[in-house]
């Protein structure tokens, strides 16, 4: 609060008659840095960023002044005594600042802006918030008369993960300059830290879409990072196949030495333990210390940082793993808290020597199937748009950045593309500020990277994008608001904006999401038409009521609504390809499967007819009318529980409320100790599908339900309770296994009965046993799964409790 009243003063000092803003159009840059190795390339991102804006070009001077001509001065905390008294007077009289902090004020009064770096850093980071800050037009830039800003970052590793790999869905497109305007724009909001990847990694050693080999483009990230003065950082898993036998090591070493080399600028390497490249933590350490050797022969103060990543851990992979980690290896920088650790980082800090960093490696690109997953994602989303569709979550990224940064020393984002570009710009400023509110953010990037005209717009227009994902689709009808939004600016707007990469990122989202909602709508009651159809069978009419469903539910591609929507989605996707490489499509843009080709999805079914189709398939060929109503029957009412029973699907937010937990989304978000929503039906001997459909097990049609679970992660138990059911009766508990996992699980009830003990799942979905009598006596039981060691969670979709 004291900081804020001090700024409030020096806004009133330095106005006493505030008329609103300082032109700038006409101002001079003056440098007064002696220390001229410090700049970096500060000076030219002021110049180049504001002229693309506005066309004017800033004349750079190493005098202040001494008329009123407008200004913007650069110094350091060093140079501060070559100001004049009045500047030094009103630089002092504010807090001061830390590594990396900077000081800005605008001073009406002289027509000046003045940002004072505490270091290289701090100056380059003061550029970029006037940068967010200044509105720029073509031929007028000015910026607010009462701007006073002291601030200096919370925490010191700030940063993102830029892979030029196959895998990613556009930085593989990228070229040289693509990368330096976006580590520039990165830097813009704060971040000291770009995380490169090496050639080899797992995934294919080229594509496509590839400007330079990827030996040669890691060299120019280097590069470009040490041109503005950022740290680099490589993510280098072990993809070897023995790192144990000596010809296999002097391999892995011999590519390290090539990879080392080609880059000149190398601080940190972070090593996964696992996906991919899992080892036994005494092989892994071992082959650390050889790989540091070989780090440090082109980069000698470089660490080398790891993760307890592990798919299927054990108690003693984790003993190991931390009695290494605490032995202070001399190489060794610190613990990694990213995408499938078991333990919660609050645990890991305690497991680890107080003087050993944590860095966090946040997932901001993934919505299922991830580290951070949306919460209670709907079914329609998650088929549709699927696990990497461009996806700004602000207000969720601040949610899960708040309620784990305290234990960590900041974060570097594990990011495939441009698909999560907003989430980055969020991450990076709780990163500097944790109390920074999201609106803030967008409202800079809505100002800076799309015009300062749209400013409101664009950033209530991304948080319209994020509350399409709240609740059911079905009943959201803010979507079809959120489109009107997007449209009015699409209106409004020049095509100049129009042809705006980021502004087309939000527009195909807007498009997409209103036309998957009223396809939805649309599908939902073709559904239930056929459905009606088949409910009023007449004698002898099994055959033409299937015929007629049939024809009912081929409406949703015979006759498809709102084309002119899919059309713009697709000329959007087109656009994006063109401009920055984004891969939306296999076939069109070449994207890889599951790695942010979502316009591929947008006709996928979004109601249960594949399933239907299937079914009455089978039934026509049935040559008993008796036979083939009651198998027409018992598919209507596959999920009756018949009478006094109980069913839930655990994928449905109806269900929810039986799921039981301790912990909020809001404390875990991760949910390493509490449940979360899967998806996914999960086929026989298949480990990983890349998209939601309904094909599971071994690869038959499955109903819509099947694609979404309850699940925890791990050995964390899930437990779901059931209350007000009869005591003196007798139930039958009908359970429906599905999604990826495949777990070994056990069930038990609340007072200890085994209700099965450890059994495969995956093999088949539909497991029948009888409730213990015992577990029923207050009327109130709860479930309680668990898995076998080295599993990854329990999953539970359909519970049908049926009362005998």
């Amino acid at each position: 609060m004291s900081i804020r009243l001090i700024i409030c003063f020096l806004s009133i000092l330095t106005s006493a008659a505030y008329s609103g803003s300082i032109d700038l159009s006409k101002a001079h840059i003056v440098n007064v840095v002696s220390d001229k190795k410090a700049l970096h390339r500060t000076v030219e991102i002021l110049q180049q960023e504001v002229r693309k804006r506005s066309g004017i070009q800033l004349i750079v001077t190493t005098k202040l002044p001494t008329d009123n001509q407008p200004f913007i001065g650069l110094a350091l905390e060093s140079d501060l005594p070559q100001l004049p008294q009045r500047f030094r007077t009103l630089l002092q009289a504010m807090p001061e600042s830390k590594s990396e902090g900077f000081r800005l004020v605008a001073i009406e009064s002289a027509n000046a802006v003045l940002i004072l770096g505490h270091d290289a850093r701090g100056l380059l980071y003061g550029v970029g918030r006037l940068l967010r800050k200044l509105t720029m037009q073509p031929g007028k830039l000015d910026v607010a008369g009462n701007l006073a800003i002291a601030t200096s970052p919370r925490y010191s590793i700030r940063g993102h993960q830029l892979g030029y790999r196959p895998k990613t869905n556009a930085y593989d497109a990228f070229s040289v300059a693509q990368f330096d305007q976006y580590i520039r724009e990165l830097s813009l909001f704060g971040a000291n830290s770009i995380e490169i990847m090496p050639p080899r990694t797992d995934d294919d050693f080229t594509s496509r879409h590839m400007k330079l080999p990827a030996i040669k483009m890691i060299g120019e990230q280097s590069r470009i990072c040490a041109e503005y003065g950022l740290d680099v950082w490589m993510w280098y898993p072990n993809m070897g196949q023995n790192y144990t036998h000596p010809d296999s090591i002097q391999k892995e070493l011999a590519e390290r030495h090539e990879v080392f080399a080609a880059v000149q600028k190398l601080d940190a390497v972070f090593v996964p333990g696992g996906d991919p490249g899992e080892l036994d933590p005494d092989v892994l350490f071992a082959w650390l210390e050889k790989e540091a050797q070989v780090l440090h022969k082109y980069h000698p103060k470089a660490k080398i940082w790891v993760s307890p990543q592990v798919f299927r851990p054990t108690q003693q992979w984790f003993d190991a793993f931390y009695k290494h980690v605490n032995k202070g290896y001399d190489w060794f920088g610190g613990v990694v808290f990213g995408p499938w650790v078991k333990m919660p980082v609050q645990e890991i800090r305690k497991r680890v020597n107080p003087s050993i960093p944590i860095r966090h490696y946040p997932d901001i690109t993934h919505n299922y199937a991830s580290q951070y997953p949306v919460p209670h994602w709907d079914l329609a989303w998650a088929m549709t748009l699927g696990r990497e569709c461009i996806n700004p979550r602000p207000h969720d990224e601040k949610a899960i950045h708040n309620a784990l940064d305290e234990f960590g020393v900041g974060s570097i984002s594990y990011s495939e593309g441009t698909n999560d570009d907003v989430n980055k710009f969020v991450w990076s400023d709780q990163d500097w500020n944790p109390e920074t509110p999201v609106i803030e953010t967008l409202r800079d990037y809505g100002r800076l990277f799309i015009g300062s005209t749209h400013t409101e717009s664009v950033a209530q227009g991304l948080v319209a994008l994020e509350q399409n994902w709240r609740g059911n689709l079905l009943t959201n009808d803010a979507v079809e608001r959120t489109l009107m939004q997007w449209q009015a600016l699409e209106k409004s707007i020049p095509p100049s904006i129009r042809q705006n990469p980021r502004f087309q990122m939000a527009l195909i989202r807007a498009y997409y999401d209103a036309y998957t909602r009223r396809r939805l709508l649309y599908e939902t009651d073709l559904e239930q038409q056929a459905r009606n159809q088949l409910e009023i069978i007449e004698s002898g009419g099994s055959l033409a009521a299937i015929r007629q469903a049939n024809a009912i539910l081929e409406k949703a591609w015979k006759e498809p609504i709102l084309p002119a929507y899919r059309q713009q989605c697709f000329a959007l996707a087109d656009s994006l390809y063109k401009s920055i490489g984004a891969q939306l499509t296999i076939e069109r843009h070449g994207a890889m499967s599951g790695r942010g080709n979502f316009v591929d999805n947008i006709d996928i079914p979004l109601n249960d007819s594949p399933w239907l189709l299937s079914q009455l398939s089978q039934i026509e060929k049935l040559a008993d009318e008796s036979e083939r109503i009651q198998k027409i029957r018992e598919m209507l009412h596959r999920t009756d529980p018949g009478p006094g029973g109980f069913y839930d699907h655990f994928g449905a937010p109806e269900s929810w409320h039986r799921v039981v937990s301790d912990v909020s989304w809001a404390t875990d978000p991760g949910s390493l100790q509490s449940a979360r929503i899967g998806f996914g039906v999960g086929l026989v001997g298949v480990e990983w599908v890349d998209e939601i459909k309904a094909t599971g097990f071994k690869g038959q049609i499955t109903p819509r339900a099947w694609m979404k679970q309850a699940k925890t992660l791990y050995d964390q138990p899930l437990k779901i309770a059931y209350t007000e059911l009869d005591p003196n009766a007798t139930y039958q508990l009908r359970i429906a296994y599905t999604g990826r996992f495949q777990s070994r699980m056990k069930l038990m009830t609340d007072d200890g009965s085994v209700v099965h003990d450890f059994i495969q799942t995956g093999q088949q979905p539909i497991y029948e046993f009888d409730v213990p009598k015992a577990a029923l006596t207050d009327g109130a039981v709860t479930f309680i799964w668990t898995c076998g060691e080295g599993e990854r969670g329990s999953q539970v979709t359909e519970i049908w409790l049926v009362r005998k």
